[in-house]
């Protein structure tokens, strides 16, 4: 990280800072955030190993999407991407149907009940982050693609990075903002560690056709061997998510379809009716993880690198792009006053902030798994007991929903 400098790099460390804030990782989290500060009037670069892929509706509908809160959809409509989004390829979805495979329990949220159209949208992961890539150029962001970071040094008033692959071998700015990723190197550099735990399972994933319509409902039955997810897609199929363990989701990538048809229809009750065509099948490990701390000098975590949860609950991304938010708050409302936006008060605001409300919500999500993975009859009565009052309890109800819409 303090290798020797380059004349290049002497020059910029007598310049001072060419940049408000670096951010590294291009993803739908981290282009986001590029987009938010150059919109609110920070000198932003974007560091980016490679480039999305362009989106095209006649590309097949990617195998990994994910469920937008109305928070997440608002902030998109603030950068001025909503709008090519939502005319390209989105569900709305105005439902969600929880059961419990063990005792039947179940929970229904109605957007209608909430005084809402929608409770959210399933969208391609590729379609968000291309289309917020496209906007990055108009609204000032210097993109830095290919480009990796082998090193960075923290100085007086500034963060020098180095970089490999690039335009330029040097970038200086006063903010480096850590978006790459949940295995992000930045965090390793900073020496932030991370706790949490691994799952042991996996989450497949597919695009099922099956007999009967989705009916714009997110439907998720919860087994002894982890949630499946069922999630409406624009052309009428669903996105499963499907959480096995280790063993059990190899068994399932390795069954021929008629096999793997049969089995998905048993795991989901056959809600759907029969399920009749699939894309190929994925699978990803599934792992608890939060950073110690979101913050170092002239440093911050965001996104993945900051904190990975299970996706019981699909909020992963919405939780990020909450990230996004409060950083952009956070540096404008200091810029407004007067002070260094890469100050340590400064990133101990945001840090405090996000590493709480993130913290409370993946050990919710992880407090679900555990709740759901219990075999005992009489829990396994009691957390029934427990689904069906909080169905009828409205209140409570309205504050999950609330909660999860991120309002």
């Amino acid at each position: 990280m303090n290798a020797t400098l380059s004349s290049r790099q002497e020059s910029s460390r007598r310049r001072g800072p060419a940049l408000d804030v670096a951010v590294v990782g291009g993803g739908m989290v981290g282009a986001a955030t590029a987009l938010a500060l150059a919109r609110a009037g920070f000198a932003t670069a974007l560091v980016e190993a490679r480039a999305p892929a362009p989106w095209s509706p006649d590309d097949d509908v990617d195998l990994r999407v994910v469920g937008l809160a109305p928070s997440s959809v608002s902030l998109l409509d603030e950068l001025g991407v909503w709008t090519a989004i939502r005319q390209s390829r989105v569900s709305p979805y105005a439902h969600m149907h929880v059961w419990d495979a063990e005792n039947g329990a179940a929970i229904h949220f109605d957007a209608a009940n909430e005084g809402r159209n929608l409770l959210g949208y399933i969208v391609e992961n590729n379609l968000v982050q291309w289309r917020l890539w496209q906007a990055l150029d108009a609204a000032g962001v210097r993109r830095l693609c290919p480009a990796q970071v082998s090193g960075y040094e923290v100085l007086e008033d500034r963060v020098q990075l180095t970089l490999s692959g690039a335009e330029t071998d040097a970038i200086s700015a006063k903010l480096l903002v850590a978006a790459d990723g949940a295995a992000s190197p930045l965090r390793a550099m900073a020496g932030i560690e991370t706790h949490g735990r691994d799952y042991a399972q996996r989450g497949v994933v597919a695009h099922v056709q099956t007999e009967r319509l989705h009916e714009g409902t997110a439907w998720q039955r919860f087994l002894s061997t982890g949630p499946l997810a069922l999630l409406p897609l624009a052309d009428g199929r669903c996105s499963i998510v499907w959480s096995l363990p280790d063993s059990e989701a190899q068994r399932v990538l390795a069954l021929d379809d008629e096999a793997f048809f049969h089995e998905l229809g048993v795991a989901s009750d056959f809600r759907l009716g029969r399920v009749t065509g699939a894309t190929a099948r994925a699978a990803f490990p599934l792992r608890l993880q939060l950073a110690e701390t979101y913050q170092a000098e002239r440093f911050v975590l965001l996104g993945d690198a900051a904190h990975a949860v299970h996706p019981l609950a699909g909020q992963g991304v919405n939780l990020g792009l909450r990230d996004v938010v409060e950083l952009r708050d956070t540096l404008a409302n200091a810029r407004d006053g007067g002070s260094d936006i890469a100050a340590a008060h400064v990133l101990r605001r945001y840090a405090r902030r996000r590493r709480s409300a993130d913290t409370m919500d993946a050990m919710g999500f992880d407090t679900l798994a555990r709740i759901y993975s219990w075999q005992s009859m009489p829990l396994v009565a009691a957390r029934g007991l427990g689904v069906r009052l909080i169905d009828k309890l409205s209140p409570i109800k309205r504050r999950l929903a609330e909660h999860a819409a991120g309002l």
